[in-house]
């Protein structure tokens, strides 16, 4: 098949959510298919620099375009007076509609993979064509639900209810727009069962799931070696792009409401925090004791390798975590919030530890920092679940099996 893959960002190096599931992608249908990419550049991104050089090694064609830029003016306008959603207006552009559609016109794909909502307004005028090729929605997030989750955690916070009000507002909004372009697509998919519940009620017929995945030989135990910071110490650790908003939110609620009990009751513990894009709330964590921020690093394997536990604490959010399959695939002891580890069919006390209260999530950490063999136990069996159900491998001939089911019903009678 001719695939086309439309991307929010270039998919490599795969260091966060979104480029890894989109790096695995055409990493794995490219063994089989022509793949095509049609990505945005980052703000200060070359097309020529090593990352897109590596891209191009991998697409049958790359075109580039750049992310565009708005004032916080430009953008204060859109939310008083769009009916659209805030993300939804993030991408779009004139100019990158003109390099999409001459694209499209240059190639008669079969398959348009579009991924992530942001991206959809350069779709639309594309939709409705009963001829060309089959357009897939891969929404790596129910962003309506999203949007709702934010506002129900910063709604407990007075000194957060300005987010709370952005986050009400671009949930309904969401809604609407996801009603509204979801049915327009021959295809969708999402990562998981919740997520295609949400969606289902949205735009009248279910998405097939294709969760979020892990490369389990590249996340493996004793593959790398701890980072050396880490070797002197218990390290927990938490791992994710540290300006989205609810990595941001996990990280703070642990580090003020979580910390204190962990190292009161194991002084010898450190807290890594690593991530690109610290934000400013963030970087001030640094001057908690046993607080330690990396900012940007070229692999997060070393970080994880040297955790004596991973912890995700998240309260906000939608989809599955790769984070957490990262962890569990290295076979590293974790506790995570429910919400954390939602979608994934993972146990309390088989595979990792589950607590949505302070409390006990501070337990649940001290238990396994002070009970090695069980935390290892516990770590193992979760290294075999993840690597039994979640390598890319046996995930990416989902999206196949869908190519073919849409391709065979476009040239039936």
């Amino acid at each position: 098949m001719r695939l086309l893959f439309l991307t929010p960002q270039v998919p490599y190096p795969p260091h966060q959510g979104a480029s890894l599931r989109n790096w695995a992608f055409i990493r794995e249908l490219s063994r089989r298919h022509e793949v095509h990419l049609f990505a945005l550049l980052a703000h200060g991104q070359s097309s020529m620099d090593a990352a897109t050089q590596t891209m191009r090694t991998h697409v049958a064609s790359l075109t580039l375009a750049s992310q565009p830029s708005r004032s916080t003016m430009q953008r204060l306008w859109q939310l008083i007076t769009s009916p659209r959603p805030d993300l939804a207006l993030r991408l779009w552009h004139p100019e990158i509609a003109d390099a999409l559609a001459e694209t499209l016109r240059a190639h008669e794909f079969d398959i348009v993979q579009v991924e992530g909502l942001e991206l959809l307004a350069l779709c639309e005028p594309w939709l409705a064509r009963p001829d060309g090729p089959r357009w897939v929605y891969d929404a790596h997030n129910a962003e309506a639900d999203l949007q709702a989750s934010a506002w129900r955690a910063d709604r407990r916070t007075l000194r957060r209810w300005h987010a709370a009000a952005y986050s009400f507002i671009q949930w309904h909004k969401l809604r609407r727009y996801e009603a509204a372009m979801l049915p327009r697509f021959h295809g969708l998919t999402c990562v998981s069962d919740t997520d295609a519940d949400s969606l289902a009620a949205l735009s009248g017929r279910r998405p097939l799931v294709v969760p979020n995945g892990v490369d389990t030989e590249r996340f493996a135990p004793g593959r790398v070696s701890p980072h050396p910071d880490l070797r002197s110490h218990p390290a927990v650790v938490f791992t994710g792009k540290m300006d989205f908003r609810p990595n941001v939110d996990a990280v703070l609620w642990f580090a003020h409401d979580i910390w204190p009990a962990v190292r009161a009751a194991v002084p010898e513990a450190r807290f890594w925090i690593v991530g690109q894009r610290p934000t400013q709330a963030i970087q001030a964590l640094s001057a908690i004791e046993g607080i330690h921020i990396t900012g940007a690093v070229p692999d997060i394997e070393p970080y994880i390798e040297g955790a004596a536990v991973v912890v995700a604490p998240l309260r906000m959010g939608s989809g599955t975590r790769l984070k957490v399959l990262q962890a569990l695939s290295m076979a590293r002891p974790m506790v995570s919030t429910s919400l954390g580890c939602t979608g994934l069919g993972l146990r309390n006390e088989e595979h990792l530890a589950i607590a949505d209260t302070p409390d006990a999530f501070a337990f649940n950490i001290v238990h396994l920092l002070t009970n090695q063999r069980e935390a290892t136990a516990m770590a193992a069996r979760a290294r075999e679940y993840v690597r039994t159900h979640y390598d890319w491998r046996v995930l990416v001939p989902r999206l196949e099996t869908l190519y073919t089911s849409l391709l065979d019903n476009a040239q039936a009678p």
